[in-house]
């Protein structure tokens, strides 16, 4: 039964391989006119029996988006009122940020009432998790500095009119920046999807939760709890329209702007990846080395787990193992059980990197420049908001709006970026999976802890 199993998976990939192939070369006979659509037609029918068999949110979002570039190439004047779709999902994405973020900050802070006890740990956690996140938002503007894939790229006047970008220089001034990050009322901040405000009352509410004695604070901790919960559940009921949502924005993105807009959008996938590798050798393996932890060792136990993440898009998914992995590789289990759930609120290296990257990719695209120091602040101001939901698939969308309304550009690149972001957030939820393993085994050794 393993075998048949087994043999089915390598027929599927085979198929997979074939599909992308056929696709690939029907790209490359565009210039045939219909010998190069009937080609990727096949080769999407194809695909389509691989997705039928494999029947993952996943594989169904690959298929989606080719068949929205298909959709958008062959049929442009159909594709463009697909727009609509897209732009449903990104309501439901932005409905379910407020909530989220004050749910799960509020109860992973609360959580942790002998937060006394854990002293030392706690505070190196903390710092390590900002500097390798800073690290890995740095990097994501140095790469996406130096690949210049948004610039170029011409959006539709229809398109931009939706949001007009105002000038970011509103945004720099330091005082206006620092008085607007805090509440003045939060049933405004949750209406206006102010993600700063609500995550600096989050923060503050968690510690006067995590001060009061456990009998006070269980009542309210337990609402919270359920409150998460619920919203994870609600999180997965949206993402089942995600390859809807990822096909419909990338055929209007090609059926409005042509199938030129590819170009830049792969520039993307390829810059993300690249900067993923960079993050990895240049931050990843030297942190190992320096603390002395075995690099192929480390490897070995953080794979299966970034693994899973890669395959599901979902960091939470990999949760159990990563905590189990880790216990087995020498990290105590106390540790592992604070470093990591901790993690999945303030550790997002891969989310990271692509918030840098794709913030400026859609300034890029709206023809904004942003100066060193405008990037600075946008950098400051994703390594505070990209905290408390990195559990959620398609999370890092919700930042990216977040900032995106924050710093007045348009939304018409994030719609761009969408028909591609699956591609994406595979790369980026196996680097947060594995960065967080890092950081417990980090700690671990930091405290002389981990067994050798």
């Amino acid at each position: 039964m393993t075998s048949a199993h087994a043999g089915s998976g390598r027929a599927l990939l085979i198929a997979t391989a074939i599909g992308l192939l056929v696709y690939a070369a029907g790209v490359a006979l565009a210039g045939f006119g219909a010998i190069g659509a009937a080609t990727r037609v096949a080769a999407i029918l194809l695909l389509l029996w691989v997705t039928v068999r494999r029947r993952t949110l996943t594989a169904w979002t690959f298929f989606a988006i080719l068949a929205g570039a298909e959709l958008g190439a062959d049929a442009p004047v159909v594709a463009v009122h697909f727009h609509v779709l897209a732009e449903i999902f990104l309501r439901l994405v932005r409905v379910i940020v407020a909530p989220l973020i004050l749910g799960t900050l509020t109860t992973g802070i609360a959580a942790h009432g002998q937060v006394k006890s854990l002293g030392r740990v706690a505070l190196k956690t903390l710092v390590y998790f900002e500097v390798v996140t800073t690290l890995a938002l740095l990097l994501g503007v140095v790469a996406i500095d130096l690949s210049r894939a948004g610039e170029g790229v011409v959006v539709p006047a229809a398109l931009l009119a939706q949001e007009t970008p105002a000038t970011v220089g509103a945004h720099t001034g330091f005082e206006s920046f620092l008085l607007n990050v805090f509440p003045e009322n939060l049933v405004t901040a949750i209406g206006d999807n102010q993600i700063l405000q609500v995550a600096v009352f989050a923060i503050l509410f968690g510690v006067a939760l995590a001060l009061l004695s456990e009998e006070k604070r269980a009542p309210l901790l337990g609402v919270l709890e359920s409150l998460t919960a619920a919203m994870f559940q609600v999180t997965k009921i949206i993402m089942y329209l995600a390859p809807i949502a990822a096909g419909a924005a990338l055929s209007y993105t090609v059926g409005s702007m042509g199938i030129s807009t590819l170009v830049p959008l792969a520039k993307l996938v390829a810059t993300f990846y690249g900067a993923a590798l960079a993050l990895v050798v240049l931050v990843f393996v030297p942190v190992l080395m320096v603390m002395r932890i075995p690099v192929r060792g480390f490897l070995e136990a953080v794979s299966e787990p970034a693994a899973i993440g890669f395959a599901t898009s979902t960091s939470q998914s990999a949760l159990p193992l990563a905590m189990e992995r880790m216990e087995e590789f020498g990290v105590p289990r106390w540790v592992v059980s604070f470093v990591i759930p901790s993690g999945y609120s303030f550790n997002m290296d891969g989310a990271s990197l692509y918030l840098s990257i794709a913030s400026i990719f859609a300034a890029q695209v709206a023809g904004i420049h942003l100066s060193v120091g405008q990037q600075a602040v946008m950098v400051f101001t994703l390594m505070l908001t990209s905290k408390g939901i990195a559990g959620v698939p398609r999370a890092t969308l919700m930042i990216l709006l977040a900032t995106a309304a924050s710093f007045h550009l348009p939304s018409a690149p994030i719609l761009m970026i969408l028909g591609v972001d699956a591609l994406i957030d595979m790369g980026r939820t196996a680097l947060n999976v594995t960065g967080n393993c890092l950081a417990a085994a980090v700690v671990g050794k930091w405290e002389g802890l981990r067994s050798e």
